[in-house]
């Protein structure tokens, strides 16, 4: 009988011993979690080099704002000569929602569903500055789509509302 109350108290230690190593392992887990809901700030970056080589290597007068307050962050820019020389520049808002500048050689209806994600001609056109623009809508990005422009079709699309879509394409100055 003493042979058998020694298993079982090896048996209920090594269960004991199990629990606290699993309770100690899920506190470490959930410690090391990040509890921060804000999302990571973006760097700003500077496209000026990438502006100027676009301006020079393309056929089309290339977009770039002008004026925005120092609170909207230029966060991506791409310069693509081998793809229909692509120009990609990305900002956040104030408000922190996104706003591209999106130009190309490219097929028109091609280009304008990828930079625009998708959306959907409306019929509504806004003049802004000397320009027209027609407004697109769609499930991720609105956009707005510069007309009588050949040789380039130029997209200004994002999450942001038209009102700063708006903001975006009154600062643009083609160069």
């Amino acid at each position: 009988m003493a042979g058998s109350k020694g298993k079982q108290q090896t048996a209920r230690d090594m269960i004991l011993s199990l629990a606290l190593i699993g309770i100690a392992a899920a506190v470490v887990y959930f410690l090391s979690i990040p509890h921060d809901d804000h999302a990571p700030e973006l760097k700003r970056v500077d496209y000026k080099v990438e502006l100027s080589t676009a301006r020079r290597a393309v056929s089309y007068p290339v977009a770039a704002p002008e004026g925005l307050p120092s609170t909207w962050k230029a966060t991506s820019v791409r310069f693509q000569g081998e793809k229909d020389d692509r120009w990609h520049l990305g900002f956040q808002t104030p408000d922190g929602q996104y706003v591209q500048v999106e130009q190309s050689a490219q097929k028109p209806s091609r280009f304008i569903d990828a930079a625009s994600q998708g959306a959907s001609a409306t019929k509504r056109t806004d003049r802004i500055g000397d320009r027209t623009w027609i407004r697109y809508t769609g499930g991720r990005y609105d956009a707005l789509v510069l007309q009588g422009t050949p040789g380039s079709t130029t997209v200004v699309a994002g999450t942001a509302s038209f009102a700063d879509l708006t903001k975006m394409a009154a600062a643009l100055k083609m160069r």
